[in-house]
Protein backbone atom coordinates (compact mmCIF):
# COMPACT_ATOMS: atom_id res chain seq x y z
CA UNK A 1 0.00 0.00 0.00
CA UNK A 2 1.41 3.50 -1.28
CA UNK A 3 0.65 5.76 2.62
CA UNK A 4 1.77 9.10 1.95
CA UNK A 5 1.21 11.88 4.69
CA UNK A 6 0.61 15.48 4.85
CA UNK A 7 -0.54 18.05 7.41
CA UNK A 8 -3.90 18.45 8.59
CA UNK A 9 -5.66 21.60 7.53
CA UNK A 10 -8.44 21.91 10.59
CA UNK A 11 -10.81 23.67 8.93
CA UNK A 12 -10.64 21.98 5.61
CA UNK A 13 -10.70 18.59 6.82
CA UNK A 14 -12.87 18.76 10.05
CA UNK A 15 -15.88 17.52 8.47
CA UNK A 16 -14.12 14.26 7.62
CA UNK A 17 -12.61 14.09 10.98
CA UNK A 18 -15.56 14.98 12.67
CA UNK A 19 -17.00 11.77 10.98
CA UNK A 20 -14.22 9.81 11.98
CA UNK A 21 -13.69 10.65 15.61
CA UNK A 22 -17.40 10.61 16.09
CA UNK A 23 -17.93 7.10 14.98
CA UNK A 24 -18.71 4.28 18.00
CA UNK A 25 -15.80 2.70 16.34
CA UNK A 26 -13.44 5.78 17.70
CA UNK A 27 -14.65 5.30 21.18
CA UNK A 28 -11.41 5.51 22.92
CA UNK A 29 -10.81 8.92 21.26
CA UNK A 30 -13.50 10.21 23.51
CA UNK A 31 -14.99 12.40 20.78
CA UNK A 32 -18.81 10.53 20.35
CA UNK A 33 -20.26 13.90 21.76
CA UNK A 34 -17.88 16.38 19.56
CA UNK A 35 -19.75 19.36 17.46
CA UNK A 36 -18.27 20.12 14.26
CA UNK A 37 -16.46 23.56 15.66
CA UNK A 38 -15.23 20.94 18.80
CA UNK A 39 -13.16 18.92 16.16
CA UNK A 40 -12.25 22.52 14.41
CA UNK A 41 -11.43 24.34 17.35
CA UNK A 42 -9.07 20.48 19.23
CA UNK A 43 -7.24 20.50 15.97
CA UNK A 44 -6.85 23.95 15.62
CA UNK A 45 -5.28 24.02 19.15
CA UNK A 46 -2.95 21.09 17.77
CA UNK A 47 -1.71 22.97 14.97
CA UNK A 48 -0.73 25.93 16.80
CA UNK A 49 1.03 23.80 19.55
CA UNK A 50 4.78 23.55 18.78
CA UNK A 51 4.85 20.19 20.53
CA UNK A 52 2.34 18.08 18.87
CA UNK A 53 1.10 18.48 15.09
CA UNK A 54 -1.68 16.00 12.75
CA UNK A 55 -1.62 14.63 9.82
CA UNK A 56 -3.58 12.90 7.62
CA UNK A 57 -2.46 9.26 5.96
CA UNK A 58 -3.13 9.27 2.44
CA UNK A 59 -3.94 6.04 0.23
CA UNK A 60 -3.29 6.88 -3.61
CA UNK A 61 -4.09 10.67 -2.51
CA UNK A 62 -7.28 10.06 -0.67
CA UNK A 63 -7.46 10.73 3.33
CA UNK A 64 -7.12 6.85 4.61
CA UNK A 65 -6.02 7.82 8.31
CA UNK A 66 -5.07 10.31 10.87
CA UNK A 67 -1.76 10.56 12.71
CA UNK A 68 -0.40 12.97 15.98
CA UNK A 69 2.84 13.28 16.88
CA UNK A 70 3.89 14.89 19.65
CA UNK A 71 6.42 15.52 22.40
CA UNK A 72 5.37 13.18 25.43
CA UNK A 73 7.50 15.73 27.51
CA UNK A 74 5.30 18.64 26.74
CA UNK A 75 2.29 17.09 26.01
CA UNK A 76 0.41 13.94 26.70
CA UNK A 77 2.71 12.19 29.11
CA UNK A 78 4.59 14.98 31.01
CA UNK A 79 4.91 14.14 34.45
CA UNK A 80 3.74 10.62 33.93
CA UNK A 81 6.91 9.06 32.92
CA UNK A 82 10.69 10.20 32.76
CA UNK A 83 11.19 11.17 29.54
CA UNK A 84 14.51 10.39 26.94
CA UNK A 85 15.95 12.25 24.53
CA UNK A 86 14.49 11.61 21.36
CA UNK A 87 11.45 10.47 22.48
CA UNK A 88 7.72 10.83 20.65
CA UNK A 89 4.62 10.30 21.00
CA UNK A 90 1.96 8.75 18.29
CA UNK A 91 -1.84 8.17 18.35
CA UNK A 92 -3.38 7.14 15.18
CA UNK A 93 -6.86 6.43 13.52
CA UNK A 94 -8.21 4.42 11.12
CA UNK A 95 -11.78 4.81 10.64
CA UNK A 96 -14.84 2.84 10.51
CA UNK A 97 -15.46 1.56 7.00
CA UNK A 98 -18.46 -0.64 5.50
CA UNK A 99 -15.60 -2.32 3.33
CA UNK A 100 -12.95 -3.32 5.73
CA UNK A 101 -9.84 -4.60 3.87
CA UNK A 102 -8.01 -7.47 5.96
CA UNK A 103 -4.52 -5.96 7.04
CA UNK A 104 -5.24 -2.73 6.67
CA UNK A 105 -4.66 -1.28 10.05
CA UNK A 106 -1.67 -3.31 10.55
CA UNK A 107 -0.19 -1.69 7.07
CA UNK A 108 -1.00 1.63 8.86
CA UNK A 109 0.52 1.54 11.87
CA UNK A 110 3.41 0.15 10.04
CA UNK A 111 3.56 3.11 8.00
CA UNK A 112 3.34 5.73 10.67
CA UNK A 113 6.22 4.23 12.91
CA UNK A 114 8.37 3.73 9.68
CA UNK A 115 7.54 7.49 9.26
CA UNK A 116 8.26 8.54 12.91
CA UNK A 117 11.29 6.93 12.46
CA UNK A 118 12.58 8.80 9.52
CA UNK A 119 13.49 10.96 11.36
CA UNK A 120 17.13 10.37 12.52
CA UNK A 121 15.93 12.35 16.30
CA UNK A 122 13.84 9.76 16.81
CA UNK A 123 14.90 7.40 19.06
CA UNK A 124 11.95 5.61 20.77
CA UNK A 125 8.13 6.37 19.96
CA UNK A 126 5.84 5.94 23.07
CA UNK A 127 1.89 5.05 22.98
CA UNK A 128 -0.74 5.21 25.77
CA UNK A 129 -3.90 4.07 24.62
CA UNK A 130 -6.65 2.58 26.94
CA UNK A 131 -6.13 -0.18 28.83
CA UNK A 132 -9.11 -1.76 28.25
CA UNK A 133 -8.47 -1.51 23.72
CA UNK A 134 -6.33 -5.20 23.22
CA UNK A 135 -7.07 -4.35 19.61
CA UNK A 136 -4.62 -1.35 19.56
CA UNK A 137 -2.25 -3.66 21.77
CA UNK A 138 -1.77 -5.95 19.61
CA UNK A 139 -1.16 -3.87 16.74
CA UNK A 140 1.44 -2.00 19.08
CA UNK A 141 3.06 -5.56 19.33
CA UNK A 142 3.09 -6.23 16.11
CA UNK A 143 5.29 -3.54 15.33
CA UNK A 144 7.64 -3.67 18.08
CA UNK A 145 6.51 -2.26 21.30
CA UNK A 146 6.81 -3.68 24.28
CA UNK A 147 4.80 -2.40 27.12
CA UNK A 148 6.45 -0.90 30.05
CA UNK A 149 3.37 -0.79 33.24
CA UNK A 150 0.07 1.06 33.53
CA UNK A 151 -0.34 4.64 33.94
CA UNK A 152 -3.17 6.92 35.15
CA UNK A 153 -3.93 9.84 32.78
CA UNK A 154 -6.33 12.02 33.83
CA UNK A 155 -9.30 10.58 31.24
CA UNK A 156 -8.19 7.29 31.28
CA UNK A 157 -5.95 3.98 32.45
CA UNK A 158 -3.36 3.76 29.91
CA UNK A 159 -0.48 1.09 28.92
CA UNK A 160 2.73 3.02 28.28
CA UNK A 161 4.76 1.22 25.61
CA UNK A 162 7.70 1.90 24.15
CA UNK A 163 9.56 0.80 20.34
CA UNK A 164 12.78 1.35 19.59
CA UNK A 165 14.38 1.75 15.97
CA UNK A 166 15.81 -1.77 16.63
CA UNK A 167 12.82 -3.40 17.53
CA UNK A 168 10.75 -1.88 14.70
CA UNK A 169 12.96 -3.18 12.04
CA UNK A 170 13.30 -6.42 13.86
CA UNK A 171 9.05 -7.12 13.96
CA UNK A 172 9.41 -5.69 10.29
CA UNK A 173 11.69 -8.00 9.20
CA UNK A 174 10.00 -11.22 10.71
Amino acid sequence: MNFTFRPLDPLRDSELLHGWLTHPKAAYWMMQDAKLEDVERAYMEIAADEHQEALLGLLDGEPAFLMERYDPAHRELAGLYEPEPGDVGMHFLVPATDAPVHGFTRAVITAVTAYLFEDPATARIVVEPDVHNKAVHALNEAVGFVPEREIQKPEKRALLSFCTRERFARAVAA
